[in-house]
This record gives structure tokens, C-alpha cells and sequence, in this order.
């Protein structure tokens, strides 16, 4: 596998940008065309993915579309770094895509933007991580249908903690105390993004935290949400965080380069890791925070969705289910062949051989023993104002408490548009 390029949208950052646009206008300077499918209805449709940075994804996209009979379908491989406000600007105009990648957000059925998709799903459901069916679902309707799932945890040279008589750190605070040793002249401790706005979501976890609670309330103020943040900023500070990386935490080449010891990435790295360090590899969860804490694993991923708006509704639907519950060797081959990610689907992670041993089984477990799916009602101002909060206590010295104040008033006011 190729490296990820810069260029390549961060498309794994639990940042997302700002659903809400006020931006209108088409995409015609972006992406390009798949060829077409042979014929059919004689319906036209277009598809959006954002760029991924693993080699052959764009054609596999645009394979799996040419193979279908139903349409013709038109792929518009999104690059750069601003797929989200090229997408949302788009939908707002006559140019908008009839199908298009996202993740779940609960203002997008609120809107009317997204199609239910229940009649497809229901059919399989039984078949799906239900907790990617639950992270989907409002008032018992499912809106979108999840292609793969990406788990994100540790990754670490086991030679170089050894050889800093360090072990795997359980807790925040070893992380931090092992960051000091693993660093030297040319090797900084430990990597955790270029902005640590990956992290955003487990720092919550871990402390044993949630985003929001059942009841739709403000869940992630509490001590050990402070305490954690407290500890990143003496990371941060302390010279033995690796900071300004050529690339971001989504591309392995800070760990396989060398230029840290221990980097959070993403399970669709790990066959380009492997390739290049071998056995010296390991993984581990993101550590607990405080006594009420718990190590956890932030599962992001993405999911298709129809546009509720499309003017060829049925057409759209009829291809989405196609591609994503009938075509089970692409959806496969869209999962395992290009990175690693965790199907979706029950029955192919439990035939996916790749991920039976060695270090995909450890991850599947870390996944499964400590995996934390999106909260559907948690949406994209809530993540921006939290990210906020780590750009203000631990990027800079500010009172996390405060910090935390200001988070909670802007979050507030976005539940009771959600709520009432």
C-alpha cells in the first residue's frame, strides 16, 4: 500500500466540519467520473466518496458501479481537505448526489436530508453489528447502512519500549511517564495527531465518560474528563510529544519513519505497519483516566446514505441496497482488500480470514472488549465545541474547567434544537 498523501482529506478525524453550511454551489471542479454501467433503467445516479488515501479504493468504487445493471452511476471521488463542506454546499443545490458517504448525525434526519432506509436493512438486520444498526437508528427507523467499521487505538515499536525497560501503559499517567523515557534526540515518545483532536472522543471514554447520556444530557463534564485533560497538557508541554508531523495520525508513516515511539492510529493502517516494521509491531487501547476510568477504543467508520431529496428516490435505494446488502464479495473486498477495517456485516467478519490471527485478531478483540460507537445525537457542533475544549487546556493553558463551561453552553443550546 502506498503511503497516504497529505492532500488526502483527514477522513478518520472525529472533527468533522460544520454540518450546518449556509455555502450553496455545485462540485464541478472536483473529482471525476467512473465509466458507466451497461445500460439498465436508463436512470442516472451520483455517488460521492471523500478521497481515501489506501491505493486502488477510487477503482474499486468505480468497479463496483460499472458492474451495476440497475443505472448508470457516477462517481465523484472527492479530494482535498474540505470533502464535508463539498458535500453539504452540494446538497443544497440542484447538483446534489443522489448517494453519498457520512456518518451518522441526527440533524440530517431532522432535516429531511436522508432517506429511511428500514425497508433495506430490516431484511438483514439480524446480520449487523447492532451497535452500528443502533448508532443508525431514530424513533425505530435505520438511516444508512454502515460499509465499514474503524477501530483506533495505540500503535507501538516493541524494540524501542524495550529497550527503555518500558511496559505497555494501562494508564494515563504511565503514558505520560513512558513518553518521557521513549523520547531521545531523534525519537519523540509519543504521537497523537497534529492538532490531538483524534483523541477528542477517547479522552471522554476513558475517563469513563460519555459524549451525551440516554437522556440526552451533557455526559462528558465530569472530574476525570478534567483530570485527563490536565495530564495532556503536561504531554503536551513536555517536549516528548511528537508535534507538526509531516503527516497526520490516519498515515502510519510517523511510526514506520521512526520519528516516535508510540502514534493512535487507525486498524486501516495496520497492513501498511506491518509491512514495514513486521513483528516489532504491537497495539494497545487508549489508556484509562482516573479511578473511575476504563481503557477504550474509539470505533469511527463510514456509512452510506440516500438523499432523501433525490429525484430518483427509488433508483437510488434500489442501488444502495444492491452494492451494500446484496453484494457481499464487494462489500468484503471494499472491507479487507484496501487496509484493514471491521465489516460491518456478521457474517463476513466471522469468515474474514485476514482478521483471524496475529495482531488484526488482537485488534478485533480491543474492538469488541473496548469499543465505543458514534452517538447519533452528538453531532457536529457538539464534537467542534469539545474540540474547542482541547485547543483551549491542553494546545494552550487554559482552565479546563472553563473551558469545559463554554463547551457545555454550546452544546446546550444545540440539544434544545434537537430536543426542545
Amino acid at each position: 500500500m502506498s503511503a497516504l498523501s497529505n492532500s488526502n482529506w483527514d477522513r478518520r478525524n472525529v472533527l468533522r466540519a460544520a454540518m450546518g453550511l449556509a455555502a450553496a454551489g455545485g462540485l464541478t471542479a472536483c473529482g471525476g467520473n467512473t465509466g458507466r454501467s451497461g445500460g439498465g433503467s436508463g436512470d442516472s445516479l451520483v455517488q460521492y466518496f471523500h478521497a481515501y488515501g489506501e491505493a486502488g479504493t477510487e477503482q474499486a468504487i468505480k468497479k463496483y458501479a460499472k458492474a451495476y445493471k440497475g443505472a448508470d452511476v457516477t462517481t465523484r471521488w472527492i479530494t482535498g481537505d474540505n470533502f464535508e463542506s463539498k458535500l453539504f454546499s452540494s446538497l443544497l443545490t440542484k447538483q446534489a448526489p443522489d448517494v453519498f458517504e457520512f456518518h451518522p448525525q441526527l440533524q440530517m434526519v431532522k432535516s429531511g436530508q436522508v432517506a429511511d432506509l428500514s425497508d433495506l436493512i430490516d431484511p438483514v438486520k439480524d446480520d449487523f453489528n447492532p451497535n452500528d444498526i443502533k448508532s443508525h437508528t431514530v424513533d425505530g427507523k435505520i438511516y444508512g447502512i454502515r460499509m465499514i467499521d474503524d477501530p483506533q487505538f495505540f500503535y507501538y515499536r516493541k524494540s524501542m519500549l524495550e529497550q527503555a525497560k518500558v511496559e505497555v501503559p494501562t494508564t494515563l499517567e504511565e503514558l505520560v511517564e513512558a513518553a518521557a523515557k521513549l523520547t531521545t534526540d531523534k525519537v519523540k515518545g509519543v504521537f497523537l495527531g497534529n492538532d490531538l483532536t483524534a483523541i477528542q472522543n477517547v479522552i471522554i471514554f476513558s475517563a469513563g465518560a460519555d459524549t451525551i447520556d440516554a437522556n440526552n444530557k451533557i455526559a462528558y463534564h465530569t472530574d476525570g474528563v478534567v483530570d485527563g485533560l490536565k495530564q495532556l497538557r503536561k504531554l503536551f508541554t513536555s517536549g516528548n510529544l511528537l508535534l507538526d508531523a509531516p503527516t497526520n495520525f490516519w498515515d502510519p508513516s510517523s511510526l514506520n519513519q521512526g520519528l516516535c515511539a508510540i502514534q493512535w492510529g487507525g486498524m486501516w493502517s495496520m497492513p501498511a505497519m506491518q509491512a514495514a516494521l513486521g513483528d516489532d509491531l504491537g497495539i494497545f487501547p487508549f489508556p484509562k483516566i482516573g479511578s473511575s476510568g476504563k481503557q477504550s477504543v474509539y470505533n469511527g467508520g463510514w456509512s452510506m446514505f440516500v438523499n432523501a431529496k433525490s429525484k430518483n428516490l427509488d433508483a437510488a435505494k434500489e442501488y444502495v441496497k444492491w452494492l451494500w446488502i446484496d453484494q457481499k464479495e464487494y462489500q468484503e473486498d471494499w472491507a479487507l482488500s484496501y487496509g484493514f477495517h471491521i465489516p460491518p456485516r456478521t457474517s463476513i467478519a466471522n469468515s474474514a480470514t485476514k482478521l483471524k490471527s496475529g495482531l488484526p485478531a488482537e485488534a478485533v478483540k480491543l474492538f469488541t472488549d473496548f469499543g465505543h460507537f458514534d452517538n447519533i445525537s452528538y453531532d457536529q457542533t457538539m464534537q467542534t465545541a469539545f474540540a474547542e475544549v482541547i485547543a483551549s487546556s491542553v494546545r494552550k493553558d487554559g482552565d479546563p474547567e472553563k473551558a469545559l463551561d463554554t463547551c457545555d453552553k454550546k452544546v446546550d443550546v444545540e440539544l434544545k434544537k434537537l430536543f426542545g
